[in-house]
């Protein structure tokens, strides 16, 4: 296979997220921030990590998004997200977890109501500072075909060296280089490194934050994830900066936040078990 053949045959349907304008509050809709949609029993997720002035306690996750399914399932030409619902997620935001770190569970949380009749809004937790609760913000959908960033295609294809040649093929089959790259499903948009490996040893509890912490994961778990953990994983949703007149979500230097998840627990609704990932530049 040439290049271009090479890329086309790892080609995932994503579904493209631009979030641009302000949004007016409607029950169950798709959007970004304001208050997210719960059923009566919802109980507001929280994450107990340190803090900035180095205490450790439990604080509220940011509410990021909130996505009816009914929208996406024209675009989710695979099947693979539930076609009915709200799918909705948080994230601890003031000190940004990055993932790498097994005590990083639980900064990130995924939930998914079937029933959107009896949802409604939920009220900000008392304890939650203002600089946590977002502005609404309207967000378009459309169906696109992804292809792999060159650290993932690299993975794929050891063999293939000539990355000249990968960039100009890839810029030619998306077309475009998009400003914003928010996204759900397809390949992630990677900044730094692949991060199925990743997600598969630090959720199972290997701290990943140096070098040293991968000489120690035994060799024949840390070869399992190397050769399995690109298949059983999948990228979710990917978030970028969000702008909406004087309000700006960045994560770390105008880098992404990744929730993946594997494809068995996708497939099964466990969204109780998703990674998250941070990386920027």
């Amino acid at each position: 296979m040439n290049m271009k053949e090479k890329l086309e045959s790892l080609g995932k349907n994503s579904i493209q997220l631009k979030i641009a304008r302000k949004e007016t509050y409607k029950l169950g809709a798709t959007r970004f921030g304001g208050k997210p949609d719960v059923p009566p029993d919802f109980v507001w997720p929280t994450y107990e990590g340190e803090s900035y002035d180095n205490v450790v306690k439990d604080r509220p996750l940011t509410f990021l998004a909130q996505f009816n399914c009914a929208d996406l399932a024209q675009f989710d030409k695979e099947h693979l997200l539930p076609d009915h619902g709200l799918l909705s997620f948080f994230y601890e935001t003031d000190t940004q977890c990055w993932g790498y770190d097994p005590k990083d569970k639980g900064c990130a949380r995924v939930y998914w109501f079937e029933d959107l009749s009896a949802l409604s809004a939920a009220d900000f937790p008392a304890d939650m500072g203002e600089d946590f609760k977002f502005p609404m913000v309207k967000i378009q959908i459309a169906q696109k075909t992804s292809y792999p960033s060159w650290t993932d295609f690299s993975e794929v294809f050891p063999d293939e060296k000539d990355y000249d040649a990968f960039d100009l093929v890839w810029n030619e089959l998306t077309d475009e280089t998009p400003e914003n790259r928010s996204q759900l499903l397809g390949w992630p948009d990677v900044i730094q490194n692949s991060m199925f490996d990743e997600c598969d040893l630090a959720s199972q509890g290997y701290y990943l934050g140096d070098g040293n912490g991968w000489n120690k994961i035994p060799k024949t778990i840390r070869q399992q994830a190397e050769e399995t953990a690109r298949d059983r994983w999948m990228l979710l949703f990917q978030l970028d900066t969000v702008e909406q007149g004087n309000f700006e979500l960045m994560f770390g230097d105008c880098g992404h936040i990744y929730f993946y998840i594997t494809k068995e627990d996708l497939a099964a609704r466990r969204f109780d078990r998703i990674w998250l990932i941070l990386q920027c530049y």
